[in-house]
């Protein structure tokens, strides 16, 4: 009742019907004690409008799939003409273009560094360069897993996101799971990226959702708007974890990746006696490395609660896994993408500690824009639904991908079981532009294909030219060391040629007479946190005997003895948390988009991991 006495206190009569239906309506989406009402108002407004939204928006993508031609073809020409009179679109004669067929037989395929110049230019001030409308910010790639390049970014890609995107995965996601429409706040894992500017006053920096870039919906997450103040992450981290403990009608935890979560998940398991006495005292812990004025602002939002306090500990003493549902007994859903390699992180939280909590991969997205929307919460492998409204798709077949101007298919043209390099042309003006993505094609909705990522192009270990991708390797290691290691758990893993360590100080028992394949691995040896601390020669046979198995070049090079047995090398534990911390402070990555490189290629992360080794 007491939100209800807030919501009517001193309004006229005249606006008490109206009032009144608001009123029962946000009851009925559950409203907590630990909300203010302003706060479960705009939680509200914001539910009501993407249930709304995404109904709409969904139908529109229903139609578009019946309909990928002409949908692809509209996308296309609509592009192409509100930016013909860019310098670039001159350049490239794109006033000449009157259908696909002349986009695809006048402008050849393209690389970043294609754009290089052009965006260099933007960044410096000169408009109607490569886009018609100014950037709303040159949006920096990872860098993790290659190159870092900068893409300008116009307010429509956002528009795109937000619109064909987020609302149609709000409609899929509380079609799946209905107790996500309810106002529980959540747990948002994002950080603040470190800005910088062009001439012109435009940030530069990632694209990915941050703090900076949702003012708007602050309201709806757990933390309190001076904690996303910090930038360091480990300290970031700890207050997200700790205002979110408080709260135990949290409802859903969100990243852009499940190795996001997994990482917040095994912080908070660590770190949870102090994160407890926290609680219990009603204060941030004098160990943490704040700026004394956010701690102050902080700790007036605190009090004493041990009530909380001993019910984290009670839920803790519990040794089985599914600790976060026990913390949060209303916590319906996880939010990050689980494919590729990230599905390793994925199992982890879904046997681990967030067992009995779906986790659903509900875009695929990339630096370049929208690419498509998994409308199957519940299904796995999660698998994505490409979208016709938000980029032009073209295709080159996995056997062709290193042809420099091979035949593409369109949207409409390819088929299922087939795996593809993806090409696209996006609302940014990148024209045919070979992004770096393969996937493979599980299927059709309507006309439309359905694909699962499979990895990235650059991602490959070839030292003889067999081309051994990153989702072979990582299936061999995820299949085959719980029974070569006695049930041991693969706990992460990067690999690397050994012509990339040539340069790297290194032991002697790295060297081969041959090229081959090192992989780094950190393994748990009995499920609770114990490092395994030798691999047989043996067992190392046998890995490369199942790699030999599930690939034909390597077996034919290994048997020809052109490359060498794979080394295996087992790292201390905790490896892979350094790794990303190393990784994100030597690009200009932020925690926010970093990936496990699966396949090491800069000399300083081949250094980093070389001394992990366990001797």
């Amino acid at each position: 009742m007491g939100i209800l006495m807030k919501l009517f206190g001193g309004v006229s009569f005249v606006g008490i019907s109206s009032l009144t239906y608001v009123g029962f309506d946000i009851q009925r989406y559950r409203v907590y004690s630990n909300q203010s009402f302003g706060d479960a108002a705009k939680h509200y407004l914001s539910v009501r409008s993407l249930t709304i939204l995404g109904s709409v928006m969904r139908r529109k993508l229903e139609q578009a799939t019946k309909e990928v031609e002409a949908a692809q073809t509209k996308f296309l020409m609509d592009q192409i003409k509100d930016n013909i009179k860019t310098e670039y679109s001159k350049d490239m004669k794109l006033d000449q273009v009157k259908s696909v067929q002349d986009f695809i037989s006048t402008h050849r395929l393209t690389y970043p560094h294609d754009y290089t110049r052009y965006i260099g230019r933007m960044m410096s001030g000169e408009e109607n360069v490569l886009t018609s409308k100014e950037p709303a910010v040159f949006a920096v790639t990872s860098g993790t897993s290659g190159n870092s390049n900068i893409i300008p970014m116009v307010s429509k890609q956002t528009k795109l996101f937000f619109l064909e995107g987020i609302s149609v995965l709000y409609n899929c996601m509380i079609e799946a799971f209905p107790g996500t429409k309810f106002l529980n706040r959540d747990l948002k894992i994002f950080y603040n990226p470190r800005w910088r500017y062009s001439v012109k006053g435009t940030q530069i920096g990632p694209n990915s959702a941050s703090p900076d870039r949702s003012k708007d919906l602050l309201h709806i997450y757990t933390t309190p708007p001076e904690a996303y103040e910090v930038k360091s992450e480990p300290e970031a981290l700890y207050l997200y974890l700790l205002f979110a403990l408080i709260d135990p009608h949290v409802g859903m935890v969100e990243a852009n990746f499940a190795s996001i979560i997994y990482n917040a998940m095994t912080t908070l398991e660590s770190s949870l006696p102090q994160l407890t006495e926290d609680i219990e005292l009603g204060r941030i812990s004098p160990n943490l490395s704040i700026d004394p004025a956010v701690r102050e602002r902080l700790n007036a939002r605190l009090r004493p609660n041990p009530q909380r306090a001993n019910e984290i500990r009670k839920a803790a003493q519990e040794k089985e896994a599914g600790l976060a549902l026990r913390i949060w007994p209303e916590l319906r859903i996880l939010l990050g993408a689980d494919t590729g390699t990230f599905e390793l992180y994925g199992d982890k939280l879904r046997n681990g500690i967030c067992k009995g909590i779906p986790l659903y991969s509900p875009i695929y997205a990339a630096s370049e824009g929208l690419l498509g929307i998994n409308i199957w919460p519940t299904q796995l492998p999660s698998r994505y639904l490409l979208h016709p409204r938000t980029q032009f798709f073209e295709f080159i077949p996995e056997s062709k991908m290193d042809a420099e101007e091979p035949k593409t298919f369109l949207l409409h043209e390819v088929e299922a079981g087939q795996t593809y390099e993806m090409v696209i042309t996006n609302p940014t003006c990148l024209y045919r532009y070979r992004f770096g993505d393969v996937v493979k094609v599980v299927g059709f909705y309507n006309q439309c294909p359905i694909v699962e990522f499979k990895y990235r192009k650059g991602q490959f270990l070839n030292v003889r030219g067999e081309k051994t991708s990153e989702a072979l390797f990582y299936n061999v290691l995820k299949d085959e060391i719980p029974k070569i290691l006695d049930k041991a758990k693969l706990i992460d893993y990067c690999c690397t040629e050994s012509i990339l360590l040539e340069d790297v100080p290194r032991p002697k028992s790295l060297k081969s007479s041959q090229p081959c394949y090192h992989v780094f691995l950190e393994l748990d040896s009995d499920g609770k946190g114990s490092n395994v601390q030798q691999v047989s020669k043996q067992q190392k046979k046998m890995l490369d005997d199942a790699l030999m198995d599930h690939s034909y070049p390597y077996s034919s090079f290994r048997q020809k003895g052109s490359i060498a047995p794979v080394q295996v090398h087992l790292v201390k534990r905790g490896s892979f948390d350094q790794l990303r911390s190393f990784m994100v402070q030597q690009t200009s990555a932020t925690s926010n988009q970093y990936k496990v490189p699966r396949v090491l290629r800069k000399q300083e992360a081949l250094k980093f991991m070389v001394e992990q080794i366990v001797s």
